[in-house]
This record gives C-alpha cells, sequence and structure tokens, in this order.
C-alpha cells in the first residue's frame, strides 16, 4: 500500500514539473508520458494518476492539450444557487462567491463540483468566472411547472433556466399541464437545454400555493412524517410521562404564579415565565420545557432532532423538530398539567440590571394559557369580562412584568442596540387558500416576552463563559468594512452627516444613525441600509458575543421544542449541573458541540429560506385575484432592471423597467433608477401607486406597474 501511495505521488510530482514548464501550451497525454520518461508497465498507474487529477480540477484538456488549472487562474468550485439568467459558485479553496453568467454556466447545477476559470470580460468589481467542465455531477432534483410544446409535455424549471426541459422518452406520470412537479435531470447535456429530465412528484395545479410550498419542500429534503423508531421513542416518553420521585428531585415550583404567554394558535409552548417583586430587588423566573429529559443523547429521537435542526413554519403550517407527543404534548407547558422544566431563576435591580442567576431542574404547574392579544387587552385597560375572568389572579403579575420589561428595553437602548424595524407577514387561509396578508403586528405581551427570553439566554451564556464550558453560542460578529463604506456612501447620498460613523465596531454607532433620521421619510431607507450592513447570527463555539444586542454572552437556551442549539445547551447545562466538573464536560461535549454549531447554522439558514419562498407563494396565491387592482406602496429596493414595491400588507411586487413612464433610466448603484432628459427618479423610500398586473404563484412573484 505504502508503495503504491509513493508511486502515485511521484507521478503527481512528475505531471506537475512537466505541465509546468509546458505553460499555458500545455501537451498531449503522449507527449506527457514521454516527458516523464513513464516504463510501459507504469503505464496504467500514470494514466490513472493523470485521470484524478483531472478529477480533482488541478488539470484540464484544451483541445486535446493537457494545460495546469492554476496557469489558467481555474480553481474548483461548488455551484450555489442558479437564477433563470446566471448562477453563483463558491471557491473550494476560500469561500469566496463568484457570479457566472448563464452562458457560461455549461449546464452545470446546485451541487455539482465545477472547474471555473476567470471571466474574460468581467461586467463589474465582483469576482466573475467562466465554467470549464463539470469535474461532479451533484444530486439535480429540481421543481417546475409542466407546459406543453409542440405537442410533447415538457417542464419549465422554476430556477435554472428560462426554456423548458424536455423529458426522457417514455416517460408518462400522473400529471398535466400547468402542475407542479418535483423532477430530476436523468441526462446531462453541454448546456441546460439539452438536459433531458424525469418527473418524481406531481401536486396539482401550480397556482395553488400549498402545491408549490409541497414541492418545495420535497425538493429540500425536508421531511414531515417521522421515522417509525422515532415515533415509538416518542410514544413511549408520552405513555411514561412524569416518573414517579422526579418531581422530589426538582425544585417544586407548582404553587408559584406562572404561565405561558404565547400566539392563540401556538400548540409547542415551550417558555413560561414568573416574577416577584421583593422591595426594590425583581425575582424573574424563565421556565423553559426541559425536552433533553426526554431527548436521550445519541437516541433516535436525538439524531432525527439533529438532522432537522429547527422546526419549519409557513402559512398554518409547522413541520416539527420533535414529534407532537413530546413537542404538543409531554414538553409543552399546558397550562393545568405538571411539567418538567429547566428554570433560569435571575435577580435583578431595580434598575432591571442582572445582579445573579440560577440554573435549577424544576417542576412546573402553568396556571393558563396566555394570550398574546389578551395580554395587550389588559395592559390597554381594554380587556372584557372574559379576559378579565380568564386571568383573575394574574393581573398584577402582568402589570409587574410590563414594569420590568420597560427597563429592560431602556437598558438595552443604553447599551446601544440599534433599533431595526423589520416587517413580518400573518397569512389567513380559507380552505387552505391564501384569503388575506396582514402585517404582523407586535404589542406589549410580545416586547415582554422578547426581553425576558434574551435575559435568560444571556445567563445561560454567561454561566457557560464563567465555568469555561463547551457550549454552543449564537454569535452576531461585527460588520465588514467593506459593508460600513456601503452604508457610509449611501448616508452621503442621502445628505445624511457619516462623520459619527467610523469602523462600525460600536453599534451605538448605528443606532444613532437610525435615531437621527426617525420619523423622516429617509427613515425606510436608513433602516434597510443598516439592516444590509449587518452580518448574519449564527452558532458558534465561540463566545464572540452578539452585536445586535450589544450582549458579551449570548446563546440560545429558551426554546429547545423548535431548535436543537438550545437543547444541545441543556444537554451541557444539566450534566454540569449535575458534576460540576467543566472538564469531564470538555472531553464529553466538545466534539459534540463543534458538529451542533455548523449544523444547527446549516439547518436555520435553509428553513429561513424555505418560510420566505412558501410565504411568497401564498402572497401571489392571495394577489391573483387582485390583478387590475391599485394600491398605495412604498419602493423598498432598486435595481438596474427596475424597483420593489412593498404593500402596507407586506405583499411586495416588481416594477419592471419597462413599465415605467418613457425614456431611458440609469440605476445609481445604490438606491434610485434616474431619467437624465426627463429628471424623473424612483428612490427608495419614495411613496408610489401602484397596479397588479401579474401574480405567479408557481414562482411566488408579483408584478406591479405604476398606477
Amino acid at each position: 500500500m505504502a508503495a503504491g501511495i509513493d508511486m502515485k505521488e511521484h507521478f503527481s510530482k512528475k505531471i506537475e514539473r512537466a505541465l509546468g514548464k509546458a505553460g499555458k501550451k500545455g501537451m498531449t497525454q503522449r507527449e506527457l508520458i514521454k516527458s516523464c520518461h513513464v516504463l510501459k508497465k507504469d503505464k496504467q498507474e500514470f494514466n490513472e494518476e493523470v485521470t484524478a487529477l483531472k478529477q480533482e480540477g488541478r488539470l484540464v484538456i484544451i483541445k486535446d492539450r493537457l494545460v495546469l488549472s492554476r496557469l489558467l487562474g481555474a480553481y474548483p468550485a461548488a455551484v450555489t444557487r442558479l437564477n433563470r439568467t446566471f448562477g453563483f459558485a463558491r471557491r473550494i479553496s476560500d469561500e469566496q462567491e463568484v457570479f457566472i453568467p448563464g452562458k457560461y454556466l455549461k449546464g452545470a447545477l446546485v451541487g455539482d463540483t465545477v472547474l471555473v476559470r476567470p471571466a474574460k470580460h468581467p461586467r463589474g468589481d465582483s469576482p466573475e468566472g467562466e465554467v470549464m467542465e463539470v469535474l461532479r455531477q451533484g444530486e439535480s432534483q429540481f421543481t417546475g411547472m409542466i407546459l406543453r410544446e409542440e405537442g410533447k409535455l415538457c417542464i419549465l424549471p422554476d430556477s435554472f433556466a428560462r426554456f423548458p426541459i424536455a423529458l426522457i422518452k417514455g416517460e408518462n406520470g400522473a400529471y398535466k399541464e400547468g402542475d407542479k412537479v418535483l423532477a430530476k435531470i436523468v441526462r446531462r447535456g453541454e448546456s441546460h437545454r439539452d438536459h433531458r429530465a424525469k418527473v418524481l412528484s406531481a401536486y396539482g395545479d401550480a397556482q395553488n400555493a400549498a402545491a408549490c410550498a409541497q414541492a418545495l419542500l420535497d425538493a429540500e429534503g425536508i421531511h414531515q412524517d417521522f421515522p417509525e423508531e422515532v415515533l415509538a421513542q416518542a410514544e413511549e416518553a408520552r405513555k411514561r410521562g412524569i416518573k414517579d420521585g422526579e418531581t422530589a428531585r426538582r425544585l417544586d415550583l407548582r404553587p408559584e404564579i406562572i404561565f405561558t404567554i404565547d400566539s392563540a394558535e401556538s400548540k409547542d409552548l415551550d417558555d413560561a415565565v414568573s416574577l416577584r417583586k421583593l422591595g426594590d430587588v425583581y425575582q424573574l423566573g424563565v421556565h423553559i420545557a426541559d425536552v433533553s429529559h426526554y431527548v436521550r443523547a445519541g437516541s433516535a429521537l436525538d439524531k432525527e432532532a439533529f438532522e432537522r435542526g429547527t422546526s419549519i413554519y409557513y402559512a398554518d403550517q409547522v413541520i416539527p423538530m420533535l414529534p407532537k407527543e413530546l413537542s404538543n404534548g409531554i414538553c409543552s407547558l399546558n397550562p393545568g398539567e405538571d411539567r418538567l422544566t429547566f428554570s433560569a431563576l435571575i435577580t435583578l435591580d431595580q434598575n432591571g440590571r442582572m445582579l445573579d442567576f440560577d440554573f435549577q431542574k424544576s417542576v412546573i404547574n402553568s396556571r393558563v394559557k396566555g394570550v398574546y392579544k389578551e395580554i395587550n387587552q389588559i395592559l390597554a385597560g381594554e380587556a372584557d369580562d372574559a379576559v378579565k375572568g380568564k386571568y383573575a389572579g394574574l393581573t398584577e403579575t402582568i402589570f409587574l412584568m410590563k414594569e420590568l420589561a420597560d427597563k429592560l428595553i431602556q437598558n438595552r437602548k443604553n447599551r446601544g442596540a440599534p433599533e431595526i424595524e423589520t416587517h413580518e407577514s400573518k397569512i389567513i387561509l380559507q380552505d387552505g387558500v391564501a384569503v388575506d396578508i396582514l402585517p404582523r403586528e407586535r404589542g406589549e405581551s410580545e416586547e415582554i416576552i422578547e426581553v425576558f427570553m434574551l435575559l435568560a439566554n444571556e445567563a445561560a451564556a454567561t454561566l457557560a463563559t464563567t465555568q469555561g464550558l463547551p457550549f454552543v453560542y449564537r454569535i452576531h460578529e461585527d460588520p465588514s468594512m467593506e459593508k460600513i463604506d456601503d452604508l457610509r456612501q449611501t448616508m452621503a447620498a442621502l445628505g445624511i452627516d457619516s462623520k459619527g460613523l467610523t469602523d462600525g465596531k460600536n453599534p451605538r454607532e448605528l443606532a444613532d444613525i437610525l435615531l437621527k433620521v426617525k420619523g423622516t421619510p429617509l427613515f425606510e431607507i436608513v433602516n434597510r441600509a443598516v439592516l444590509r450592513s449587518m452580518a448574519k447570527a449564527k452558532y458558534s463555539t465561540m463566545p464572540v458575543g452578539h452585536y445586535g444586542l450589544v450582549l458579551k454572552n449570548y446563546a440560545h437556551f429558551t426554546s429547545p421544542i423548535r431548535r436543537y442549539p438550545d437543547l444541545a445547551i441543556h444537554r451541557i447545562l444539566s450534566d454540569f449541573l449535575a458534576n460540576k466538573d467543566a472538564e469531564k464536560s470538555h472531553r464529553r461535549y466538545d466534539k459534540f458541540t463543534e458538529r451542533a454549531a455548523t449544523q444547527s447554522t446549516q439547518t436555520e439558514i435553509a428553513a429561513v429560506k424555505i418560510e420566505r419562498d412558501c410565504e411568497d407563494f401564498y402572497k401571489a396565491e392571495y394577489m391573483k385575484p387582485l390583478v387590475g387592482e391599485e394600491f398605495e406602496g412604498t419602493i423598498t429596493s432598486v435595481t438596474p432592471h427596475g424597483f420593489y414595491v412593498e404593500l402596507p400588507n407586506t405583499v411586495e411586487g416588481l416594477v419592471k423597467i419597462e413599465e415605467l413612464p418613457e425614456g431611458e433610466y440609469i440605476y445609481d448603484g445604490m438606491m434610485a433608477l434616474i431619467c437624465p432628459v426627463s429628471g424623473k427618479r424612483f428612490r427608495v423610500g419614495d411613496p408610489v401607486r401602484v397596479t397588479c398586473i401579474k401574480a405567479n404563484v408557481n414562482l411566488g412573484q408579483v408584478d406591479f406597474a405604476l398606477a
């Protein structure tokens, strides 16, 4: 074996040397064999090494001549996403993203490993390339819509091509023209047009949002059903309930005033709260479902939860991380039922500053399923008799919670946390079809729960850092200088003084920018620019802190029913509280935390995209009957090909440049389309009146024209 490896390395070095001398001219395979003085008995092994180097992307064939890829500036990359006219690949060596025009993709699909060389005539400053060849093929699944062309059924892909893909001969499944399908490329061509596909699943009408959502889930490999072994373990846990003697080993908080606060639709209630005030000191309890008690490390349940990483929510659907026997059953903090919890008991001074904390395994019995809307009515003095009756005995605690939450919110402002506004949607369905889209409102009770959960998360991370535990932190890194420069340019274009914006390391600088334009027409533009300047939050084993919250220590502790990182740190903290041995924790959990952080970040990114795409299907479905109607909206972003307008209900649509008043429009590179002749300008933040001219549910796209 060792000799074989030595010979392989020997040939590799000789090939590199010979082709290095040949330069970009390269050599034929016969010339290379001669140059390397390969013996007849070694010729097969030599040729195998040449093939291996080609598959690795180190060699490329140009007109029957072998050339070292590096001499052409070429490099291996993974295709990460495709649009109908372009794609992106991530360079293997440094993960830099490279733009690839559609005509230079050579039929590459997401998941393929390709050899890319720099574009001969790049159109911008960002890296741009051309695919030389596909080194390794990926899975090749895609969603699309069945069309009929020249009497034959074919598939129009949703993403990677603007033209239909032909079906393989003999393909004749249970689908018809206009259906949404999941398909697979089964025969590759030199371009996307030359590929041939086979339908794997059909979902019905492509103008039905539910059908499109289901196709997307299948394409992304999201399984709604659980394996039998997982379901069996969940059912066993449900039946077992709380074992005799388990409550005696825990802090008994059942006599305390503890209750959940969530949306009316929520069934997976994983957090409850309690609060008392003794003199000038607040004693806050954040009680989280003790999921790790039921989901043991290495079990089928645990492995499935790890693979899923997170629950996925869209419209009225949820794809849970854990089976409903746990998520809606024994782990859900349902009112009037004893439940095992992991409690963060936090002591705060009269100004809402954390003095101390203690984490304890506990048992609670929630007094009521609190509902955001109802508690907001109580706080506003607008509750009717039914609501007052439901919360009898809890009202004093609710107002005390509001008192503490106000102080915590003020503390966050005092730390300099940027107050960025985001627009979330609530989709109203009737018989599974979107009949209304509403902006999701955040009232005082939503803010109460948010700041209490943030505090518990901070306490959990602080415990881990002070004790030196292996952990999964929720981190948010500083913005890059490139992003800060972009923000500075945006401010300059708006006439806003940017002297206070240095390197962006201090979040207060961004908070001050937002305060400066609060209540002005510029706020929407600046709010989005600041949001774009931010790094993406992720999970890590290193406690680098949370930039957006201005917290040194932060983790996700409060949602173990629906997020794996929370379950992971519950397991670590439970073990440490039982043994008080940090070294043992490292031996047991170091590798686990690395895997959990990576997997949790990846599954979260995937879930966010799926939720957004599904939401777009339902928004287009809602707008379809409204084609021809006029709406007031606001320009939210501008591109060279048009601008996007958001309606007050959060539906967003594109006004294409060809739909604008006559004239030639120039994109300023940041926020506006301008016609030099007429002086007409369309800028982010401008109010516009638009007509809905098209709603394509299949693609989740809405098109507007100026009214």
